[in-house]
């Protein structure tokens, strides 16, 4: 397929590559030194969104946040006016439920077809092409790319209509931060009452207490490793994404809105460029202070 692919980052890149290797052709928007090496492999870089949706089947976007999308698909040269019929837009961002639903339809009356699949899984996950996929969007037209998912994901689920893929991403993030910080306030717990938080973390593993959290993020916070995986920044807006949502919806979110507040705070001393898992720091400052 003629592919293009807009948002070269850390997750991006991987991503990208792993359509090369599979035999597409991808078309490429603001390739830098980090994303040169997709055009030695076979990339073509081009000079606008426009014209990367001018020369693609399907646009893919790999982008920070609503308003980068926003930007990138009816801006100036933006995707939008590259379309024609018939071609497919597929967010792979983590953004707005709301803003979704809107953009599909704008996209949709261009006589496109939109997908939104945001992933979960990191840059580990990425770069294993093991990502878990959650798209909205029509089946009929999931079924047209799930071939492009399946050389990126490993779990890879229709949700439902358009937004419903973004719904169950900010669900998503809602279980990781909040278990996160579960986990954060147990260890911290554990080491304030003189236990072994290493030796606690290795019991709990044992029964119902056990996650996946508990394993890889604790694991970092007894070692203090805070090397981002995914970094407290992101991870805040997806949950402000969620507080929002929440807001329109007139949901009652106390403990996401609580630990959205706790991120606010460890990006205010400095942690935002850490590993979330880093949050634990800014409980430690709450109880008086870093050991």
């Amino acid at each position: 397929m003629n592919i293009g692919f807009i948002g070269l980052g850390v997750m991006g890149r991987p991503m990208a590559e792993h359509l090369i290797d599979a035999g597409h052709t991808l078309h490429l928007s603001r390739v830098k030194e980090a994303s040169q090496h997709l055009v030695d492999k076979g990339g073509k870089a081009v000079a606008s969104a426009r014209a990367v949706a001018h020369a693609s089947d399907i646009v893919i976007l790999m982008l920070p946040d609503t308003p980068d999308v926003e930007a990138v698909l009816f801006g100036e040269d933006g995707v939008a006016s590259g379309l024609s019929q018939g071609k497919l837009v597929i967010d792979m961002s983590s953004i707005s439920p709301v803003a979704t639903k809107t953009f599909a339809r704008r996209i949709e009356a261009l006589g496109c077809d939109y997908l939104d699949a945001p992933v979960s899984g990191g840059e580990v996950g990425a770069k294993a092409a093991s990502l878990t996929i959650m798209v909205g969007g029509k089946e009929q037209v999931f079924e047209r790319a799930r071939p492009l998912f399946e050389k990126m994901g490993k779990n890879i689920t229709h949700v439902g209509g358009s937004g419903d893929g973004q719904t169950a991403k900010v669900a998503n993030q809602i279980i990781v931060g909040l278990t996160i910080e579960a986990v954060a306030e147990a260890l911290l717990f554990a080491r304030k009452a003189g236990a072994d938080p290493a030796k606690v973390r290795t019991a709990l593993m044992g029964g119902f207490a056990a996650s996946r959290i508990l394993e890889v993020h604790g694991e970092r916070m007894v070692k203090e490793t805070f090397e981002p995986g995914f970094r407290i920044r992101l991870h805040r807006k997806d949950m402000t994404l969620a507080v929002d949502a929440a807001r329109a919806l007139d949901l009652s979110l106390p403990n996401t809105a609580a630990t959205q507040q706790l991120m606010n705070a460890a990006i205010a001393n400095g942690d935002g460029e850490r590993d979330h898992s880093a949050l634990i720091r800014t409980l430690e400052l709450l109880a008086g202070g870093p050991r």
